[in-house]
């Protein structure tokens, strides 16, 4: 429900109060066009915010949110293709989606809504929402630091969870499955194995042994099933460089969501008001603004760095400082003769080859582009499919930027590494 939050604040259903409901993908397989997490919400009279297939199977969620609201309770609806019946509701797309559907209270009523608004958080701000869904009820608790979250310090995930803060090896075992989703900033469905004798899930009734076996009346809870939603504090961009390229590049970051900082050390280049739509506009020698924000402890693993200067005396020691960080993305534009004179002055200045691998210069996807609108284009290109590569091997369609018409394979490629983020998975080791 995250990725609403933005807009539900000025949405009239849930800023007057009305009843409404919302679904949430809460499973996804194959080929689906919106991840787990992704939610829409249905107010009493019909009017939906949000989307969660592009069209596919909108009218059908609307139909089962209308029938929560009247009939209360939860539900949880399954959508995929279906060859048999060409009226039914499905992904033509060929892929699953499951669809998680309750009630939701907007307004001062709404006891997680308010926990969502206290205190009233700027659009993009940090923030991470787990719900048990397992069991009726509004159970749920909202994290407002995502990347420093414990489960083992935090009362209300024990409380969410059942279990004390005495049983640490339940809550490692919660710990292990909960941590990377929520400090990671991504979403997931998290299922865990209840601890022996606790009964706080629905339950069912089996045989003592064999299917043929008379009932002994022996109740088997299930799982703990729990959504994670989490966002993290957009990624940082650095561009550096006061030019055309770099104004043109500004608005393509925002787009994808970057918080922008442009730095030139010329005050006359940097302080223009193209640059204005900035989070940042700074003035400083490269290299050095880069070295503080490193010290001051504002540049991670995501953060990426585009050099557009195209001026040795700023780029080499901004090169040299930049591969020794471990950061999402490093690219400098120049042409293949500048390229080769940067890498010669920097491997004089000690910078190994292993650390001038990871560097994309001339930077962006071969597209062919020219102006400074498409060179924003390819260099943002690659950067998606840099950070789609992860540690698998990369697809041809990525390596060599051709076409989707000229590919094969997936279309939705996701690395190993962020799959937990759209599919379901089952988290079933028992926690004693």
């Amino acid at each position: 429900m995250l990725n609403l939050l933005p807009s539900v604040r000025d949405w009239q259903p849930a800023v007057s109060g009305q009843p409404c409901a919302v679904a949430t993908v809460v499973g996804a397989t194959g080929s689906v066009p919106r991840p787990v997490g992704t939610s829409m919400i249905v107010s009493a009279a019909g009017e939906v915010l949000g989307s969660l297939s592009g069209g596919c199977v909108e009218g059908a969620v609307v139909e089962a949110a209308l029938q929560t609201l009247h009939d209360g309770g939860t539900r949880r609806e399954s959508f995929g293709y279906s060859a048999d019946d060409a009226f039914a509701a499905g992904l033509t797309c060929g892929g699953r989606l499951d669809v998680h559907i309750e009630q939701f209270e907007f307004g001062p009523s709404g006891p997680l809504w308010m926990k969502l608004q206290e205190p009233r958080l700027p659009d993009r701000t940090a923030l991470a929402l787990i719900r048990r869904l397992d069991r009726e009820g509004k159970d749920a608790v909202v994290i407002h630091d995502p990347a420093h979250f414990s489960v083992t310090a935090s009362a209300e995930i024990s409380a969410l969870l059942d279990i004390s803060s005495s049983q640490h090896s339940a809550l490692r075992a919660a710990a292990a499955h909960l941590e990377p989703l929520v400090r990671g900033g991504r979403s997931g469905l998290v299922r865990l194995a209840p601890q022996e004798g606790c009964l706080s899930g629905a339950g069912q009734t089996l045989p003592a042994s064999g299917q043929n076996q008379p009932n002994t009346g022996q109740t088997v809870p299930e799982p703990v099933t729990l959504l994670v939603e989490s966002r993290l504090p957009p990624a940082r961009m650095l561009i550096f460089g006061a030019n055309d390229f770099s104004a043109a590049l500004l608005p393509a970051a925002r787009l994808l969501d970057y918080r922008v900082t442009v730095c030139d050390a010329r005050q006359v280049f940097a302080h223009q008001k193209r640059f204005t739509e900035a989070d940042e506009v700074i003035t400083d020698w490269p290299h050095r603004y880069l070295a503080a924000e490193v010290e001051a402890g504002r540049i991670d693993s995501r953060t990426a760095v585009c050099i557009l200067t195209h001026d040795p005396k700023f780029d080499v020691p901004l090169l040299a400082t930049a591969l020794q960080l471990e950061l999402a993305y490093v690219g400098a534009m120049g042409s293949r003769q500048s390229h080769h004179g940067r890498v010669e002055s920097l491997l004089a200045e000690g910078v190994t080859s292993e650390s001038l691998s990871r560097l994309h210069s001339p930077i962006g996807l071969d597209l062919g582009a020219v102006t400074p609108a498409e060179v924003a284009v390819s260099i943002m290109a690659e950067l998606v499919a840099t950070l789609n590569r992860g540690n698998q091997a990369t697809p041809a369609s990525l390596k060599d930027g051709v076409s989707l018409k000229d590919g094969a394979g997936p279309i939705h490629w996701r690395p190993a590494s962020t799959k937990d983020s759209t599919e379901e998975h089952h988290r079933e080791g028992a926690w004693t």
